[in-house]
């Protein structure tokens, strides 16, 4: 695949891309622009990230057109754009090149000579975030495309001069298998996405062809038995192994400093053994332990001081929608996640419950039917944690409800749980019941950060 890549953008100089706002487009429409191809996009929702765009200079047309794709030599497409998208048809029909955004992806990736590749079924995006901005604090300059908004960037995207490139490589459809990093992190490998690999098997398989794709360094959570096993059947020769995690085996190890609760956010780094710094983080629970670990681990092991990277870390905030803080009105915080898998949602909100405040109200959107279905006991395990769970409708993303699973079926099995249709609704119930010192946080992989921006706004307006 490497082989195609170096002749990818021989001959190009107008690529069009095809939903251009969305948050894994922007960031190679920048760069490519960066790099000297005249660039084009439609879009059908106006938003921050257009707007960004259209501040390089790049034409923005709103709306899919058969027109909007001529003159380009080359057109980008995202997997949630469908076949007879009419500038896909005209593209086909003019006998313009259309590849999906993975293998542009890929191909970028591949101009840079120490890529970082971040992959995992937990945990990409902050990670991704944190050694973006350890690199740049670090004067390293690199590029990144990360998959949420770092305020410290201020967007998803940087364009840097060194031969460093970070991003996120997500396993979904295989994507992940376009990239051939110099680097790559595997920060744990779960069950998930089970509509598409079928089995933790082939999920296991993928990942194990991502390591065996990687060029020089592997950082590795050594703690996952799941991650271990990929590292086994992967094919290592020549490459360094660097592991991380709790356990005493480690390469790069954390050791818990602060015992007062379960927020986790201080801990010694040790490398082989030895204390190379302290580190205590803005960002709650063990889980970002485990992130900024993978990442001191990865740019210490590239040079990066252990000072330094104590600096970025204990200035790093969060990315967007990661246990964000939208406001406190009148005592109450209002946060926002996007956990959507149920490991994802068990550390979210045990550490949420370890924070002291008086209730957790937990506002969560499933996200698809089919991990609805094949996880709803998991599900209803870890939504049993906070002191209230409030449900919203089923987000079908790209599914139809062939499993006849409703948000009904999942509230039944948690203790008090109600749902609601409507984001209104559900925005009317918690700003009636919450009170000051409490958390109400929305939880979800799809657009329930609206619910919490009305929720915010009725707290606001009381």
């Amino acid at each position: 695949m490497i082989e195609s890549y170096e002749h990818l953008l021989d001959n190009v100089k107008r690529i069009h891309f095809v939903g251009i706002g969305g948050s894994g487009m922007c960031p190679l429409a920048e760069i490519l622009h960066s790099e000297g191809f005249a660039i084009t996009g439609s879009d059908t929702a106006e938003s921050d990230t257009l707007a960004r765009i259209r501040s390089y200079g790049i034409p923005v047309t709103m709306g899919h057109f058969p027109e909007n794709v001529i003159g380009a030599d080359l057109v980008v497409y995202t997997a949630a754009v469908k076949q007879d998208n009419p500038e896909l048809v005209s593209a086909r029909e003019k006998n313009i090149p259309a590849i999906e955004r993975c293998i542009m992806l890929g191909a970028v990736v591949d101009k840079y000579k120490k890529s970082v590749a971040v992959s995992g079924t937990h945990g990409k995006t902050t990670t991704t975030s944190m050694i973006t901005q350890i690199f740049t604090m670090s004067d390293f300059d690199p590029t990144a495309v990360i998959g949420a908004k770092l305020p410290f960037i201020g967007g998803n995207s940087r364009i840097g001069q060194s031969d460093i490139m970070v991003c996120e490589a997500c396993e979904y459809v295989d994507t992940f298998l376009h990239i051939y990093p110099a680097v790559a992190v595997i920060l744990n490998v779960d069950e998930d996405h089970l509509d598409y690999f079928g089995t933790l098997d082939r999920i296991k398989q993928s990942f194990a062809k991502f390591l065996s794709q990687t060029s020089s360094l592997i950082v590795i959570n050594g703690d996952d038995d799941n991650s271990m096993e990929c590292l086994e059947n992967a094919d290592t020769h020549g490459k360094q192994i660097v592991t991380f995690g709790f356990g005493e085996n480690n390469t790069f190890r954390a050791v818990l400093t602060n015992h007062e609760n379960d927020v986790f956010d201080s801990f010694d780094l040790l490398r082989d053994g030895q204390k190379l710094i302290n580190i205590t983080l803005k960002v709650p629970g063990k889980f970002n332990v485990m992130n900024a670990l993978a990442a001191a681990a990865a740019t210490v092991s590239m040079g990066v001081s252990p000072e330094n990277v104590k600096t970025a870390l204990e200035t790093f905030g969060g990315a967007h929608r990661r246990f964000e803080i939208l406001g406190k009105p009148h005592g109450i915080t209002v946060a926002d996640d996007f956990a959507h898998h149920p490991t994802e949602l068990r550390a979210t909100l045990t550490t949420a419950m370890n924070m002291h405040f008086n209730n957790v109200w937990a506002v969560f959107q499933p996200h698809t039917f089919s991990r609805t279905y094949l996880f709803l006991d998991e599900f209803a395990e870890v939504l049993s944690i906070p002191d209230h769970a409030i449900l919203s409708e089923i987000l079908p993303v790209r599914e139809t409800n062939t499993y006849n699973i409703y948000a009904k079926d999942l509230a039944d099995k948690i203790n008090g749980c109600v749902w609601f249709k409507t984001f209104e609704e559900i925005a009317d119930y918690v700003t009636e019941k919450a009170k000051d010192g409490d958390l109400i946080i929305t939880i979800g992989g799809g657009n329930v950060y609206m619910c919490a921006d009305l929720i915010l706004k009725k707290l606001n307006d009381k």
